[in-house]
């Protein structure tokens, strides 16, 4: 059996401001309107549907596994723009650091929504 996850709905005060927040972010292609949504489109076709909502937006966890050279782009663009991010889950702990686990590299950071957002070089468990 192949099962993949195909997409999910992100809530959003703004869905295009959001899209366009973590598309920009991830070096990731213009977001695009589908329906009522504003879809970002990770590399294995999984996609985010960025919905607008006038209720308020339940903080959720999205993980992206990167390559090396993508966090150090990634990190970039998150000092850049004066972004907090931390090295734990819980923030702020152990603000402006980055974790190390399995041999590679980590950290969190917020999104305009308040989402909790994490890239990592190295899946959880793959070893270091």
């Amino acid at each position: 059996m192949a099962v993949e996850l195909n997409h999910t709905i992100v809530a959003s005060k703004d869905k295009v401001a959001g899209a366009e927040f973590l598309a920009e972010l991830l070096g990731l292609p213009e977001p695009q309107p589908f329906g009522p949504f504003q879809v970002v489109t990770l590399a294995h076709g999984l996609s985010l549907d960025f919905a607008s909502t006038d209720e308020d937006v339940h903080p959720q966890h999205y993980a992206f596994l990167v390559t090396e050279a993508e966090f150090d782009q990634i990190l970039a663009r998150i000092t850049d723009q004066g972004i907090r991010y931390w090295a734990e889950p819980h923030p702020p702990h152990r603000e402006g650091e980055i974790n190390t686990r399995d041999g590679g590299r980590g950290l969190y950071f917020a999104s305009p929504d308040g989402h909790y957002l994490e890239i990592l070089t190295r899946p959880y468990g793959s070893g270091g």
